[in-house]
């Protein structure tokens, strides 16, 4: 039997974590960070699975919400400015019920029980996280906000020839309401609060959008300025004259674009400052 020499056997055998020179080898790459499209689109499609199964109760309760506000309504207003401000603003009362409201209490929810620490360790940009979860949330006020709008244009006789600028006002009113429903989640100390202020958030949609402008009072009347979804409402109430005024309806859902962008830049920036806490 043949002795082989200590020396030989050692000098063979490399230990893990040297290059063949003996030197230490570099780390392996990271992978890299998911790009913000298709983590938007992935978060996107999740968030709207899940509030299909979790929110179909509560999307029947704003529709219903909406429908009965209009009927009792139609007791008092005959028709005119009125009724076209009683059928705009119950319309997108159903997409702030959902994108604000809704909303607001997830995202407090998601905060209070460690659920942005689950986000925080994917490689899913923040803006995803929280255009994916808005742009669901305001998605999921489509069938209720066009059967409000149908409804109430029969209700009170009023056209339904141009209701396709319903698509328009869904995704720009509920993108301004998104962020400001995911902004309020986001900031709210405790749980209790983002669930407060959701509530007061759609309040103040319910009194300041449904409620013909020119019936509020002079400092309630700039508050209604101030309404993201306001300017939804005044866009929609403008289809239903005989010949709408389409550059009033586009500068109304050019505000509306606009206030959607701030609102879900801060909500992001919310989302990261909470992330990190």
């Amino acid at each position: 039997m043949s002795i082989v020499p200590v020396e030989a056997v050692a000098g063979s055998v490399r230990t893990a974590g040297e290059s063949p020179a003996g030197t230490a080898a570099a780390p392996a790459p990271l992978a890299p960070r998911a790009r913000l499209l298709p983590s938007l689109a992935a978060v996107y499609r999740a968030q709207l699975s899940r509030a299909r199964v979790a929110r179909i109760p509560l999307l029947f309760v704003a529709t219903f919400q909406s429908v009965g506000i209009m009927v009792l309504m139609r007791g008092v207003v005959d028709g005119g400015d009125e009724a076209r401000a009683v059928v705009a603003g119950s319309s997108v009362l159903v997409v702030a019920f959902v994108a604000l409201n809704l909303l607001a209490q997830y995202f407090g929810q998601l905060r209070a029980g460690g659920g942005l620490d689950h986000y925080a360790t994917l490689p899913v940009p923040p803006a995803a996280v929280v255009l994916g979860t808005a742009g669901a949330y305001a998605s999921f006020t489509v069938p209720g906000t066009a059967v409000t709008a149908v409804a109430g244009s029969v209700l009170f006789d009023l056209p339904l020839t141009h209701l396709w600028v319903l698509a328009a006002v869904i995704p720009l009113a509920g993108a301004a309401l998104a962020g400001l429903g995911g902004a309020l989640g986001l900031l709210a100390p405790r749980q209790e609060l983002a669930t407060l202020l959701g509530q007061l958030g759609m309040s103040a949609a319910l009194l300041l959008g449904v409620l013909p402008a020119d019936r509020l009072p002079g400092p309630v009347a700039y508050a209604r300025d101030l309404l993201p979804s306001t300017y939804g409402v005044e866009a929609l109430a403008r289809t239903f004259d005989a010949h709408p005024d389409w550059a009033a309806v586009g500068l109304d859902l050019a505000v509306c674009a606009a206030v959607g962008v701030f609102s879900l830049a801060v909500a992001t920036w919310a989302y990261r400052r909470a992330a990190v806490r």
